[in-house]
């Protein structure tokens, strides 16, 4: 009887030592693992440069293209109040001038300007007085007039030399003095202060005049004249130096020709 139970012990001692395997599993082997902490992709990072602040441009005026004066070309109608509007050839237009002249009027800036005043709007609509004989000229039908003499001239010869012709009015006073002695007259201390006041007699003269377009300088037309404008061109400087002085008188327009053509006069294109 024992040895019939030690025999059953014998063959379940496989299957015991089984189960008790699946109970207890055999961890010698096994390697302790961190746990893995998924990390969510991040997106690239942009770099959004600084923007510059952004300008309205809707009122202001584009900017215009400079253009080679040709005969060609034309200037805005309207009053110029100084020499860098000229440049930029930007006048007061004739619909800014307060008048009650006929603005079509072929004599329009003849009638105003022998006004002592002329009253404008500027750009910003405010209503301003200036002087006739402060400002620098007009434009009419394309064409330029200078102020001279307290005259407007139109400028026949347009270029960075630019040549006009302007009728000049010069006043000599008077020499009659009432308390001048005349030894040879009877009553030899003849006074009389109010037989024959002063007086200036005026003459009126034709002269020819330049016009430095870079600094807005009037300049008589002579040598001398002519000879500090072509200063700017030491070529054409040192040739008109070496002419003879009746050469230079002959040659004056020719010389200024050539600077003109050597430096064009630009202005602003429409």
């Amino acid at each position: 009887m024992r040895n019939t139970l030690f025999f059953i012990l014998l063959a379940l001692c496989p299957l015991i030592m089984a189960q008790e395997g699946d109970v207890f599993p055999d961890t010698s082997e096994q390697v302790l693992q961190e746990p893995v902490v998924e990390i969510p992709e991040q997106e690239p990072v942009v770099e959004i440069p600084e923007q510059e602040p952004v300008v309205d441009l809707t009122d202001q005026e584009p900017e215009r293209a400079m253009v080679a004066y040709s005969p060609d070309f034309e200037f805005r109608d309207g009053l110029f109040a100084n020499f860098e509007t000229v440049k930029e050839n930007n006048p007061i237009p004739p619909a800014r001038i307060v008048t009650d002249e006929d603005l079509f009027d072929r004599a329009f800036y003849d009638k105003i300007t022998v006004l002592k005043e002329i009253v404008i709007y500027d750009e910003n609509g405010v209503k301003k007085v200036l002087k006739t004989e402060n400002i620098w000229g007009y434009s009419r039908n394309g064409i330029l007039y200078i102020n001279v003499g307290s005259a407007f001239h139109r400028i026949s010869f347009m270029g960075s030399i630019s040549h006009f012709v302007a009728t000049v009015t010069t006043y000599n006073p008077n020499t009659y003095d009432p308390y001048y002695y005349n030894p040879y007259y009877s009553n030899s201390y003849y006074y009389n202060r109010y037989s024959q006041p002063q007086s200036n007699v005026g003459s009126t003269d034709l002269r020819q005049y330049l016009l430095d377009f870079e600094t807005g300088d009037v300049m008589e037309y002579d040598t001398e004249s002519v000879e500090v404008l072509l200063m700017k061109d030491p070529e054409l400087a040192d040739e008109f130096h070496a002419l003879r002085s009746r050469q230079q008188k002959q040659m004056k327009f020719v010389y200024i020709r050539r600077f003109n053509e050597k430096h064009p006069l630009y202005f602003p294109g429409d």
